[in-house]
């Protein structure tokens, strides 16, 4: 079984200047077989100089590689990524900036306008396209979703939740993501948008 995919195999090479296989064999030769994620994120660390993303992504996919289930791993739906955040509003204004063009470039894409029913398509200015699986405004979106250059699609989720007298708990879940690189690099996705969409909360 491959345990990375065409993303992450170019990523890495690009990015640390090494590739996937040039790091397996390094950490075989360096790192006790049984060391696990620790020993292997120490030597990734201090020797090569590696920032804590690629130091997650590569341990982890380590981890993967030599039988042991890294976090965010599942054996239903691969790899999986939540995120999730609180902003002073109330859920359906919330829902409303979300759906609209400004808001979607936040998450999805730069697009005109979002067809809210089930079985819609869309692409994005970016490439991204998509379909909707479930509409439930101003409660929930699940969709098939894709980037440029992925393997095949994932599945992704917005949830919004009443927290209290105008609050909303905003969530984004993910899954169906080819590997580690990918669980990050969407963290990483998610989090900005949350963080540009409480930007615009505030």
């Amino acid at each position: 079984m491959d345990i990375i995919g065409n993303e992450f195999r170019t990523a890495v090479k690009r990015e640390t200047g090494k590739s996937w296989a040039e790091w397996t064999a390094l950490l075989d030769a360096d790192c006790a077989p049984d060391g696990g994620y620790d020993e292997a994120a120490a030597y990734l660390a201090e020797v090569h100089g590696l920032d804590d993303r690629w130091v997650t992504i590569l341990a982890g996919t380590n981890e993967h590689r030599q039988g042991r289930k890294p976090v965010g791993l599942t054996a239903a739906v691969g790899y999986q990524i939540g995120v999730r955040r609180t902003v002073r509003r109330p859920k359906l204004e919330v829902w409303d900036t979300l759906v609209s063009p400004s808001g979607l470039r936040l998450w999805l894409g730069e697009m005109s306008e979002l067809q809210l029913q089930a079985g819609a398509r869309f692409v994005t200015k970016e490439g991204n396209v998509g379909t909707l699986r479930i509409v439930k405004p101003p409660d929930k979106l699940r969709m098939a979703w894709q980037m440029p250059g992925w393997d095949k699609p994932s599945t992704l989720q917005l949830q919004l939740l009443a927290s209290g007298e105008a609050r909303t708990t905003v969530s984004y879940h993910q899954e169906k993501l080819t590997d580690l690189y990918m669980r990050e690099t969407m963290r990483r996705r998610w989090e900005t948008a949350l963080d540009e969409l409480q930007a615009l909360c505030d």
